[in-house]
C-alpha cells in the first residue's frame, strides 16, 4: 500500500501532536504511533513544564538556571529563545484544552525542582504529562485534517539511498521522502510518502535495564536518522533520574517526581543521614547529574541497593493532594509516605543528545525535522534541567510548524519510490534470540555505560556490542520483520552511538563522568 500526506509525524507525544495541530490548517497530516496514541514518554511526565509566568521570576533567571544545569555546555541563544517563547506556548496548550493547577488566589500553583532558583513549574497534580496528552489527543481527534494511525512501526525513513544512490555520512543534499511503515496486524510494510516529515519519537531509555521510560522508548528516530546518514551528537549525555521507586519487579521503573523534593522531601541514606549536602550546597535540589552521582557514590560505599526520600515531616493532607498518584502507588506497596521513607534509586531517564537540529527543528536531512527528546537542539547542554523537556518540545514543534507551513507547497511527492522488498525473508520463530540479545545490550549499557564510566568499561562495552550488532543484522536481513526485531536493532544503534561518543569525550562534564578523566 502507498499512502500520501502533506505532513508525516512519526511519534504521538507532546512534540508530535502539538506540531500536527499547528500544521493541520495547511494540509493533510498523518500521525504514526507505534502503540496506542497515549503510550509515550510525555504521558509519564509527572513534574510539569517550566516557564516564567510571574515575578519575582524572570526570563534571565530561567536562562541562567538552564545554562548552569547544562554545565555551561548549552547553546545560549537557543536557551534564550526557548525561555522567551515558553510563556506563549503555555497559552497555546491551555487553548488546546490542557489544565494546570491554581492556588486559592486563582494564580498558577508553581512548583520548584532541581536546578531552579524560583518556583516556575506549572503542573497538574503529579500527572502533568497525562493531562497534556489528554488535551492534545482530544483536539487532534476532532481535527478532520489529522489522521492518527496506531500500532504502526516505522522501519526507516526513505531517502535517495532507496533509489539506488550511494549515500555517505558527508553526502550533501540528502532528502527525506517519507517512510516505510510496518503494520504488524497485517504483516506488511507500507510506503508513506510525505512532503515534510517530523521525527518525534522520544528517547532511548529501554537501552538500559532500569529506566523510567515506557517500553516504546527504544531510540527509533535517532537510529533511523543515523542509518540515513543524518547528523547525531551529544549521545554521551544520558540523564539518570535520581529518584525512581526501588521495585526490581516493576518495569519501567515508577518515577518519584523531583517536584516532591521541591515540596520538601529530603534524600537520606540507610542510616537516615542527610548525605547530599556533602556533594552540593543545594542539597536535594541540586541538578540531576550531581544528585544521581552522589547517590551512586553512596550506594557503592554502603553496598545498599537504594537510598530514601523522607516525606514524614510534610503534612499528610498536602502530600495526598499534591501527589495523589505517587501516594497511591507507594500505598499499594505498603509504603505510607507520611510515615515511611520511600526507597529510591537512579534510573535512565532522558537523552540530551540526538538528531542535530537548527532553531526551527530542521535536521541535516532536507524535508526532515525533529522535536522533543529525539532532537539535539542545544537547549539542555550536558544535563537537562527538570521540566525543561516539555517546554523545549512545544517551542521547537511550534517553530518547525511555522517554517514547514511556509515551504510545504514547494515540494511534490516523490513517486518513484520502490516498494519494500521482503523477497527471500522467512518467519523467524526463535524470539528467544531477540529477547536474549536485548537483555545482553541492556546489561552492557547498565554495567559499563552508566552514571560512572571508564575507558576499560567503554572498550569492553564496544567489543560486546559489536558481536550483538553483527548477529542482529544477520537476523534482520533474513527475517520477515516484526517490531521487536526492529526495536532491538535500533537499541543497538543508539547504544553504539552512546559508547562511541562517551569514548571520544575526554573531559568530565554534566552527565558524562569517567574515572579516566579525573
Amino acid at each position: 500500500m502507498i499512502k500520501k500526506t502533506d505532513f508525516l509525524v512519526i511519534g504521538s507525544g507532546i512534540a508530535g501532536l502539538y506540531y500536527a495541530l499547528k500544521v493541520a490548517e495547511h494540509g493533510k497530516v498523518l500521525v504514526l504511533s507505534k502503540g496506542p496514541v497515549i503510550e509515550n514518554t510525555t504521558k509519564y511526565a509527572q513534574g510539569g513544564i517550566a516557564a516564567v509566568v510571574r515575578s519575582p521570576d524572570s526570563i534571565e533567571k530561567h536562562i541562567k538556571d538552564t545554562i548552569d544545569c547544562g554545565a555551561g555546555f548549552c547553546d545560549e541563544q537557543i536557551v534564550k529563545m526557548v525561555c522567551m517563547e515558553g510563556p506563549e506556548r503555555i497559552k497555546d496548550l491551555i487553548k488546546m484544552g490542557a489544565s494546570f493547577d491554581k492556588n486559592e488566589k486563582g494564580e498558577f500553583d508553581l512548583g520548584k525542582e532541581g536546578g531552579h532558583s524560583e518556583n516556575r513549574v506549572l503542573h497538574y497534580k503529579d500527572c502533568t504529562g497525562k493531562e497534556i496528552m489528554r488535551a492534545l489527543i482530544d483536539a487532534a481527534k476532532k481535527n478532520t485534517n489529522i489522521e492518527i494511525f496506531e500500532n504502526q512501526y516505522v522501519v526507516d525513513i526513505i531517502t535517495q539511498h532507496h533509489l539506488g544512490k550511494n549515500i555517505k555520512r558527508n553526502t550533501p543534499d540528502i532528502e527525506c521522502y517519507g517512510a516505510y511503515v510496518l503494520d504488524p496486524s497485517k504483516g506488511q510494510v507500507n510506503t508513506v510518502l510525505s512532503k515534510i516529515t517530523l521525527m518525534a519519537t522520544g528517547g532511548i531509555g529501554m537501552a538500559y535495564q532500569t529506566t523510567t521510560n515506557p517500553n516504546v522508548a527504544t531510540g527509533d528516530g535517532i537510529a533511523m536518522v543515523y542509518r540515513a546518514k543524518g547528523e547525531i551528537n551529544n549521545m554521551e549525555f544520558v540523564q539518570f533520574h535520581p529518584s525512581s521507586l526501588y521495585n526490581p519487579l516493576e518495569k519501567p521503573s515508577f518515577l518519584i517526581t523531583e517536584a516532591i523534593r521541591g515540596f520538601g522531601a529530603i534524600l537520606k541514606n540507610s542510616k537516615e543521614e542527610v548525605f547530599i549536602d556533602k556533594y552540593d550546597d543545594r542539597g536535594s535540589l541540586a541538578p540531576r547529574d550531581i544528585v544521581a552521582r552522589a547517590i551512586d557514590t553512596e550506594l557503592k560505599l554502603s553496598g545498599d541497593e537504594y537510598v530514601y526520600l523522607d516525606c514524614r515531616h510534610i503534612d499528610r493532607i498536602a502530600l495526598k493532594r499534591s501527589f495523589p498518584n505517587i501516594y497511591k502507588k507507594c500505598k499499594s506497596l505498603g509504603i505510607d509516605m507520611a510515615k515511611d521513607m520511600i526507597p529510591v534509586t537512579p534510573a535512565a531517564h532522558y537523552i540530551c543528545g540526538g538528531i542535530v537540529t537548527d532553531k526551527f527543528g530542521k535536521s541535516s536531512i532536507k524535508r526532515l525535522y525533529a522535536a522533543g527528546e529525539c532532537a539535539s537542539t542545544g537547549m539542555h547542554g550536558a544535563n537537562r534541567m527538570a521540566s525543561n523537556s516539555l517546554l523545549e518540545a512545544v517551542v521547537f514543534a511550534n517553530r518547525a510548524a511555522t517554517e514547514t507551513t511556509n515551504i510545504v507547497d514547494k515540494f511534490e511527492h516523490y513517486d518513484n519510490i520502490p516498494q519494500w522488498d521482503s523477497e527471500g525473508t522467512v518467519l523467524n520463530e526463535e524470539m528467544v534470540l531477540i529477547t536474549q540479545s536485548l537483555k545482553e545490550v541492556q546489561g552492557i549499557m547498565s554495567n559499563y555505560v552508566g552514571i560512572v564510566r571508564s575507558d576499560l568499561r567503554l572498550n569492553r562495552a564496544l567489543k560486546r556490542l559489536n558481536l550483538l550488532f553483527n548477529e542482529t543484522e544477520e537476523l534482520y536481513i533474513k527475517s520477515i520483520l516484526n517490531p521487536k526485531l526492529c526495536e532491538l536493532r535500533n537499541i543497538i544503534n543508539v547504544s553504539y552511538l552512546t559508547i562511541k561518543m562517551s569514548k571520544k569525550r575526554r573531559d568530565n562534564i554534566g552527565l558524562h563522568y569517567s574515572l579516566d578523566n579525573i
